[in-house]
């Protein structure tokens, strides 16, 4: 951006001229507000015809200043509208003031709704008041020897300074109304059945629930280190062993791992845990979720993203992990040999953590060879019981796991178990988990506290985690998780 200290300086002293030699105040304390810009669009007829006043406010966008009568733009919560100021409604002191603003100003007018000249619906001004005298101008596209400069198409910029680009790009702040809207009707789908919210601890003494680093923090009364939590799992299980049968909770998780195109090291989660279920009713569950929301916010199962038309369409493919490996890549896993997956992995570019893990070797497989084929949206089911301590084995094949992963473009969007809850096996997979931490710095430490209350007997649950940042992603067709995140983590200039 450009040096702008000079024209700070220059909003600095118009701030000090308004104060003495108008006697007004360019902060004051409230103002009432009768209508917003698109109200008063889509019902102009019944404003004309009324001759109703309305008192509107909102940032000046453009500015066409005259000798006696001037127009201006504002941007209020709702949009854009043209407001018409002239000297012998205002009186010549208040039009005086008027001329004396600046783009980014945030200003009130008072008056009847007409159209101007040139058909533009457009607020008569009868009442005008400074807002917010801004001193540091907004970023704008600018004329030079015949090209035009966009002094704010920097990307790197605009997620440093969201609150201009808020302001100033088209597009950013309907995409993060949209992503209040995604939120709010998860919750009202939860809410209708009989899920309850809750909030859980964002510090732990012992973080669990995934394989990802921690942030570590340290407490000087207690004399303890703390972990911003890597999932929000623990604890809503604990109540669920307290007999909430159903809960939900919609928060931030942080790991302490690179940033990408769909990482961010703080981003949020919804996870929800039903005393009863299983990961059969997790899977019908995800598809309401999901294909209720994109109709509610984009009003078809049809997306766009990465320059492909996604059919959220139900019911989604289900397929066992080992068959989609067979069915992508060609290998059959359940037949080869020992040898011949740690030679498929290391063909392949994978890379195994500590001993051979058999199961670890299928999954790593996986990864390498099918998720980026999987566009269409699949559920993978029945990965190797080697992957996560937390889920119930197959009943029919115990090598396997009652689990499914959901995919998306090529993309984990959903991860849901029947949980376990044999407390005896959960100790020994955790414990065993904790092992690896050797040779995988990832894998979590032992949780005492988390097994002594499955201990105290957790009815069989199915268990989902949602990652919301990539769904929002996904319906607003966002190709990156910066762009869907108001304020995403940044290296300081």
């Amino acid at each position: 951006m450009e040096d702008t200290s000079s024209l700070i300086q220059i909003r600095i002293d118009k701030i000090k001229e308004i104060r003495e030699n108008f006697g007004v105040n360019p902060f004051p304390y409230r103002y009432d507000i009768t209508a917003y810009s698109k109200e008063i669009i889509d019902n102009f007829d019944s404003y004309f015809e009324s001759e109703k006043k309305v008192s509107v406010a909102g940032r000046i966008m453009a500015m066409r200043v005259m000798g006696k009568a001037s127009f201006c733009t504002i941007q209020d919560r709702d949009g854009k509208i043209q407001l018409y100021l002239a000297e012998n409604k205002l009186g010549d002191e208040i039009y005086s003031l008027f001329k004396k603003l600046d783009l980014g100003d945030i200003i009130g007018v008072k008056g009847i709704v007409k159209k101007s000249k040139t058909g533009e619906i457009t607020v008569f001004a009868d009442e005008f008041t400074l807002l917010t005298k801004n001193i540091r101008p907004l970023p704008v596209v600018k004329e030079k020897d015949g090209e035009t400069f966009d002094l704010f198409a920097d990307k790197e910029l605009r997620y440093r300074n969201r609150q201009i680009d808020l302001i100033v790009t088209p597009g950013v702040k309907e995409t993060f109304l949209k992503r209040i809207q995604i939120i709010k009707n998860i919750k009202r789908i939860l809410d209708s059945k009989e899920f309850l919210e809750v909030e859980t601890p964002v510090l732990q003494p012992v973080y669990g629930g995934a394989a990802a680093s921690p942030f570590t923090s340290h407490h000087n009364a207690l004399d303890i280190n703390l972990y911003l939590r890597i999932s929000l799992e623990p604890y809503l299980k604990r109540l669920i062993v307290g007999g909430f049968d159903r809960v939900y909770e919609i928060g931030k998780c942080f790991r302490n791992e690179g940033i990408d195109r769909t990482h961010n090291p703080e981003f949020t989660m919804l996870e929800l845990y039903q005393a009863y279920g299983d990961y059969n009713d997790m899977m019908a569950l995800a598809e309401e979720l999901i294909v209720d929301t994109v109709m509610k916010v984009n009003g078809s199962p049809k997306v766009n993203f990465d320059g492909k038309e996604i059919d959220l369409t139900t019911p989604w493919k289900k397929i066992k992990m080992t068959d989609a490996i067979k069915e992508y890549s060609g290998l059959d896993v359940m037949a080869m040999s020992d040898e011949d997956l740690q030679a498929a992995v290391k063909k392949h570019g994978g890379e195994l953590k500590g001993d051979y893990i058999r199961g670890l070797a299928i999954n790593e497989l996986f990864e390498l060879l099918v998720e980026d084929k999987l566009i269409a949206p699949t559920f993978v089911t029945h990965q190797p019981v080697e992957t996560t301590p937390l889920c119930k084995p197959d009943i029919e094949d115990e090598r396997f796991l009652q689990r499914f992963e959901l995919f998306i473009n090529g993309t984990e969007f959903a991860n849901a178990y029947s949980e376990s809850n044999d407390p005896v096996f959960q100790r020994k997979t955790l414990y065993d988990q904790s092992l690896r931490r050797e040779v995988d710095e990832e894998a979590p430490p032992m949780d005492e506290n988390f097994v002594q209350a499955i201990e105290a007997g957790m009815p069989p649950t199915g268990g989902m985690g949602i990652g919301i940042d990539r769904l929002v992603m996904l319906l607003t067709g966002e190709s990156t998780i910066r762009d869907i995140l108001l304020f995403p983590t940044m290296k300081p200039e």
